[in-house]
């Protein structure tokens, strides 16, 4: 039997002595937890490792104090941590799903993502949630008996669940990427429910970490001013806020102090409205969680509407200003490129890539290709794509 977390006192937290268990039968650790010890396969993973050079908005060469997926990641993980522990839930699991959240991501961010979705639309499409499922279920070999990390259900139900059921009225099974239609073959995660509610505050915190720190770097970057954030409600109160208190505070300590303000308040206000909403649902497990109509951690309605406020912001300030356009317009040309070359010739490939390749142009051809480009880092693919197509470079 898994041991338990004693940090973990909610009624409805997830247990981790009452895990579900993992695909392939393992003798449990001595000293960790089941959801330790997913935490510990992923922070070993190949897959993390390389989130240090993929990039969200700014390419990796744009400079070294921007955001990138894997300091992204400990981001999120601090503060979904920081949320389970107020509320009582378990603080592993929920750092286990931050930190994994984003391993299916492609180099170059969205603008990638974009870019292989559309390489792959003849060959059932690309996604970065069923990109991570097959990175943690099949992609990495590190295990003798098994391929992928051979994670607990519930870490697995977690990511693939965490913005909330994937099949739905308007979602049929039909609809959704193959790679989870795939594995349900093998193992129920019941993509009709909730996941649980470790998971629920991952993505939550995800959202914070992702809005905060686009406004920090949006700010670095010179897309924006702080001046221009003033007239947003719930974001301008906080800059102001820090400029009254402090008059004369440079402008590098009025965003941080005003960053970590918005991230507090974010905070707070998910623990009341997840309190609140507890209050009213009374639910005495996890599965009392899944089975529930609506999420049971969320914001406020409030809230929800300053982050709809900030993000609109955010489009048109910064993921569509010009300087980013033109680095997401190279970045989506060599992951196209790199697709259509690599496809027409697969004997390209390295040749642990070519096995499973189903000749040029076939289908499964495709998805090892595409595998190959999401694993990328902005900085390889950028350096494959110049020894691929430069004639001058004299690397093979």
């Amino acid at each position: 039997m898994s041991q338990s977390n004693p940090a973990a006192t909610a009624s409805f937290a997830t247990k981790a002595e009452e895990s579900r268990g993992r695909l392939f039968e393992e003798p449990e650790s001595a000293t960790r937890t089941a959801f330790q010890r997913d935490r510990d396969r992923i922070i070993h993973s190949g897959a993390f490792r390389r989130l240090k050079y993929k990039t969200q908005v700014f390419v990796y060469h744009e400079g070294d104090n921007y955001r990138t997926r894997l300091s992204h990641s400990l981001e999120v993980a601090q503060i979904a941590r920081s949320i389970s522990r107020v509320l009582g839930l378990d603080e592993d699991l929920a750092e286990t799903l931050a930190l994994a959240h984003d391993l299916g991501h492609t180099p170059f961010g969205h603008a990638g993502e974009d870019a292989l979705d559309a390489c792959m639309k003849d060959f059932l499409g690309f996604d970065h949630n069923a990109q991570t499922l097959r990175i943690v279920t099949k992609l990495e070999h590190r295990y003798a008996e098994f391929d992928g990390l051979n994670l607990s259900w519930e870490t697995l139900e977690g990511l693939v669940k965490h913005n909330g059921p994937v099949l739905t009225k308007e979602v049929r099974a039909e609809d959704l990427p193959r790679a989870l239609t795939e594995y349900a073959e093998i193992q129920d995660l019941e993509l009709a429910t909730f996941a649980g509610p470790e998971a629920q505050v991952a993505a939550l915190a995800d959202d914070i970490a992702y809005n905060n720190h686009d406004i920090d770097d949006g700010l670095r970057a010179g897309l924006f001013t702080i001046n221009d954030l003033l007239a947003l409600p719930h974001v301008g109160e906080a800059f102001q806020g820090v400029m009254d208190k402090y008059p004369t505070l440079e402008e590098t300590r009025v965003i941080h102090e005003s960053v970590r303000a918005l991230i507090g308040s974010m905070i707070g206000d998910v623990i009341a409205e997840t309190r609140r909403r507890v209050e009213a649902a009374k639910p005495q497990s996890a599965a009392d969680v899944r089975a529930m109509s609506q999420a049971l951690v969320s914001f406020s309605p409030e809230m929800n509407r300053h982050n709809a406020t900030l993000k609109k912001f955010l489009f048109e300030r910064m993921y569509r200003h010009f300087r980013v356009n033109r680095s997401m317009s190279k970045a989506k040309r060599i992951v196209a490129d790199l697709f259509t070359l690599l496809h027409a010739e697969p004997e390209l490939l390295p040749p642990e890539w070519q096995a499973g390749c189903d000749g040029v142009r076939g289908m499964k051809s495709a998805r090892r290709v595409c595998d190959f480009i999401a694993g990328m880092t902005d900085k390889f693919a950028i350096e494959e794509h110049r020894r691929l197509f430069d004639l001058s470079d004299p690397r093979a």
